[in-house]
């Protein structure tokens, strides 16, 4: 999401290539925060956050605070940026893998298994089929671990865990 607050700034504004619609739209709405925008300019959308409501023929900046958002709002207002000018907003901050997306759809149907009162073991016939479940030694076997940390992983995402997804990987330095 990109801050936007009124410019000193009598550079080229943001509000005068904002296209009327999208101010007249239901993709505005005032918030007890302030007001939320999300603009799809060029098949992408932008998200923004403005303290009052926006109007046209007023210049507008990003809000950058330096703080352990500051490199995703960053390249957020250089894809809006790019996209007010007419070019190509370029690639999204971070992809998920094609193996992250598989096992976050198994961890919210694990969840929604536990939610229902299933049992790990129902939960992984349900997820892995029965044929790979074995009839004795399911205490030891690996697909009840990794059904459990699925369930876990779940409830992680349920209590704010999902925040994370929109972050890249921590890189140590």
């Amino acid at each position: 999401m990109v801050r936007v607050v009124r410019s000193a700034s009598a550079s080229r504004a943001i509000s005068a290539t904002l296209p009327r619609a999208d101010l007249a739209s239901g993709s505005i709405r005032q918030a007890p925060d302030g007001w939320h925008a999300v603009l799809r300019i060029q098949g992408a959308q932008h998200h923004l956050w403005l303290k009052e409501a926006p109007q046209l023929g007023v210049s507008y900046a990003a809000e950058l605070p330096l703080d352990s958002d500051f490199e995703i709002r960053a390249h957020a207002s250089n894809r809006l940026w790019r996209a007010i000018n007419g070019r190509l907003p370029g690639p999204a901050f971070h992809q998920l893998s094609a193996q992250r997306r598989e096992r976050l759809a198994l961890a919210l149907r694990a969840l929604d298994g536990h939610i229902d009162g299933a049992s790990y073991r129902v939960i992984a016939e349900v997820l892995f089929g029965r044929k790979r479940i074995p009839e004795s030694a399911w205490k030891t076997h690996e697909l009840r671990s990794r059904t459990i940390r699925l369930v876990q992983a779940g409830i992680a995402l349920m209590r704010g865990g999902y925040r994370a997804l929109l972050r890249p990987p921590s890189r140590k330095d």
